[in-house]
């Protein structure tokens, strides 16, 4: 993994966790899924433009179309749509907290479903992550977290687990930047009829810090850690970019309590560091051998000739 790696890896993380607190900042002042469409349809126009200005096609390959539609209704529709909807109760680090867990669900029913061989070290990571968020969450339970929103979050986690699941190995196409525009239109689209259903009428508390907030949802984690992403897997691979969530959990705390003066207790600490570390153990585990490295890339060399 090179030094230029690295940073897209820091600078995805950073984005990805910073979006809990815009997105909590966003929710208490207006309605969360009439928010999202327009976040998702904004997104959609710039990302779009961004493509064809960079000589990107939209006629995409089944397999790209195939992405397209799984991260829109999946990543965009289901787990941010419940998500915004859940951080209405519940505090940006808990969300953070909870969604951080993805890579380890990932592991888990790729064992489950794919039987997909789980080292020992993995199985140490994934006992480690479901202790480090039982501490959290079971003090944050004794201090009113909201139990519903709790589940809204982690229906979404399973929604954004199945969507990496069937779409592995999307990483290496040409429009990446046009495949982004294209997921937030349609999780614009999946998202139009619920938000005028269970929303229609509720008021905006309009300020400086809503708008400065949906800008920033919108460019950076909306568009720049997706595209991002993206780029990090074509880069080094599905399995070495998903090792960069262990830091999502010790962002996500620390960016909610330094904006939003949220908790930032001992069992905080404790907790996201346990839980970074048991992700970091998966995806450490996930990583193949240098030997096995050479045997991959030998067998699609043969494939291809």
């Amino acid at each position: 993994m090179d030094f230029k790696a690295v940073l897209m890896g820091l600078g995805f993380a950073l984005m990805w966790a910073s979006a809990f607190t815009t997105t909590r900042m966003i929710v208490l002042a207006a309605p969360p899924l009439t928010a999202l469409v327009i976040r998702f349809a904004l997104s959609a126009v710039v990302a779009v433009a961004l493509a064809r200005a960079m000589g990107q096609s939209w006629h995409l390959s089944r397999a790209e179309w195939r992405t397209v539609v799984i991260f829109g209704l999946c990543q965009n529709a289901l787990y941010l749509g419940l998500n915004w909807m859940a951080m209405q109760y519940v505090e940006a680090s808990a969300a953070a907290i909870i969604a951080s867990v993805m890579p380890l669900a990932v592991a888990f029913l790729g064992w489950a479903i794919y039987g997909e061989k789980l080292r020992p070290l993995a199985v140490g990571g994934l006992i480690a992550g479901v202790l480090g968020v039982a501490l959290i969450m079971g003090v944050r339970l004794q201090h009113g977290l909201s139990i519903p929103g709790l589940v809204l979050c982690t229906l979404g986690v399973v929604a954004l687990t199945f969507a990496t699941l069937a779409a592995r190995g999307a990483g290496g196409s040409r429009n990446m930047m046009m495949i982004v525009g294209l997921q937030m239109a349609v999780g614009a689209l999946a998202l139009i009829l619920p938000a005028a259903a269970m929303e229609w009428g509720r008021s905006v508390d309009w300020s400086p810090q809503l708008l400065l907030a949906f800008a920033y949802t919108v460019l950076a984690p909306g568009i720049g850690a997706t595209w991002l992403w993206f780029l990090l897997v074509n880069r080094i691979g599905a399995v070495r970019a998903a090792t960069f969530h262990f830091l999502s959990p010790i962002f996500g705390v620390a960016i909610a309590a330094m904006l939003l003066g949220e908790r930032f207790g001992a069992s905080d600490v404790i907790g996201a560091l346990i839980v970074a570390a048991g992700i970091l153990a998966v995806q450490m585990a996930r990583i193949p051998a240098p030997e096995e490295d050479q045997r991959s890339a030998t067998s699609r060399t043969a494939s291809r000739s």
